[in-house]
């Protein structure tokens, strides 16, 4: 049996699923229950400094975005960080980690970017016997207009002051958690490695509205009428974290930098790949609010099941074993060609196909032949762009099949080259590097 075992920034945990800091994870109940369920660790809900609660709106909190099928695609949530007295949750904290010692339990913290705020709520956490500290820098509403959280992680200047105080205050593993609300992820990544962060946990929410209700002309969630934009999340946000996870975890400025992925994971599948793009571990929070915390079951048997199979001992046989072979796109190789082939014997003959080919300009696939409703890529016409792959309801009917070295590609009269080329030596590019004679 594949050993699971995590051990992210020095933290220690029977497996590599963590519970989001987020609304699972405000109470000592829910923690215990997901405990008893399976979880690995969890992230309590963030910590506010002392003094009165914040205060949350008391009618909706999420908008939603749904497939076909209403499977929930994406949460939109205006929720803010625990309205519960801080003492009541350090003490709760404190008497859970001694009923689960061999469970990560990791406070998620967000004071005002004061020092004297940050000296004063480290030794309170640290006292409760926690793991590790996270440091919500991503939070994209409400706190971030009181100078919080996405504020803070929208300065990279900023994140570099609150980690050096953090890591002189406190003795615990410090995790950097990131917002997606900026244009290169890297660079908030870089200032939280230089002010001697532990690691990074990527992507908080993404600033969104889900929608808008053409009744009542106000965004959903809808309070008395107006609506405010809110924390994006679920699995349609899956394809921004892992880019982000992988962009911090090849940079070579924070290669090697413990990360923690969060953004849709929902199945154990999700989780390997994250961490095929270099996460360490995971975290998950839409997906329990959906389906409830016994999910992460499924979640350790799948990731067990296909590590047995695959012949996968321990995670570190996976984690980051994807970011080698993720580049820039100028090094592509150009000389690869690929040609869509459509099995007749598994074809139902829908026709979404032709029509997503036709309309999208290519017109590589035939829709009758001798007066037959037939469905045939014409690889003269076939750029090899896989749309059609995409579009197929029958998986596996359409497949790509790259053209061998030597083989003509009918589409441009010349032969399959079986040397590597790029852009950054293509002829037609102006800024292209000739080898010198």
């Amino acid at each position: 049996m594949a050993d699971i075992r995590n051990t992210f920034a020095g933290i220690k945990s029977p497996n590599p699923f963590w519970l989001a800091s987020a609304p699972p994870t405000d109470k000592a109940y829910n923690v215990e229950r997901a405990f008893k369920a399976g979880w690995g660790g969890v992230v309590w809900k963030t910590l506010g400094e002392e003094g009165p609660p914040v205060v949350n709106v008391n009618g909706p909190r999420y908008g939603a975005i749904w497939g076909a099928d209403r499977r929930l695609l994406g949460l939109n949530n205006i929720e803010l960080i625990t309205d519960r007295d801080l003492q009541t949750n350090l003490r709760e904290m404190k008497q859970v980690k001694m009923n689960w010692p061999d469970r990560a339990l990791v406070a998620s913290i967000m004071v005002p970017c004061e020092e004297e705020s940050w000296k004063a709520i480290l030794p309170l956490v640290e006292e409760t016997g926690a793991d590790g500290i996270e440091l919500n820098f991503g939070c994209p509403h409400g706190m971030s207009e009181r100078g919080m959280g996405s504020a803070v992680g929208q300065v990279p200047e900023y994140i570099e002051m609150v980690v050096r105080w953090c890591k002189q205050y406190t003795r615990m593993p410090v995790i950097t958690k990131l917002t997606p609300n900026i244009t290169d992820i890297r660079k908030p990544a870089r200032a939280a490695k230089a002010g001697g962060t532990d690691a990074v946990s990527l992507i908080n929410t993404i600033n969104s509205i889900t929608g808008v209700d053409l009744d009542s002309f106000a965004p959903q969630p809808t309070i008395d009428g107006k609506g405010s934009h809110g924390g994006y999340c679920g699995p349609a946000v899956k394809p921004i974290a892992m880019n982000m996870v992988a962009e911090i975890a090849r940079d070579p400025e924070t290669h090697g930098l413990p990360i923690s992925g969060i953004g849709g994971i929902t199945t154990w599948r999700d989780a390997a790949e994250f961490m095929a793009l270099g996460a360490g571990n995971v975290q998950v929070c839409t997906a329990a609010m959906t389906y409830g915390f016994k999910i992460v079951q499924e979640m350790i048997a799948g990731l067990e099941n296909w590590m047995d199979e695959k012949g996968h001992a321990s995670l570190s046989d996976i984690i980051g074993r994807a970011t080698p072979n993720v580049t820039d796109w100028q090094y592509l190789n150009l000389n690869y060609v690929a040609k869509a082939h459509i099995d007749q014997d598994a074809c139902i003959k829908c026709g979404r196909c032709h029509i997503a080919c036709e309309d999208t300009s290519h017109q590589a696939i035939t829709s009758m032949v001798d007066g037959v409703r037939h469905f045939e890529v014409i690889e003269a016409e076939c750029v090899g762009c896989n749309l059609c792959v995409n579009v197929c309801p029958v998986e596996g009917c359409i497949t790509m099949e790259p053209l061998a070295a030597g083989v003509l590609d009918q589409r441009t009269g010349i032969p399959v080259s079986p040397v590597y080329a790029n852009w950054t030596t293509h002829p037609n590019n102006p800024m292209a590097k000739v080898a010198a004679e």
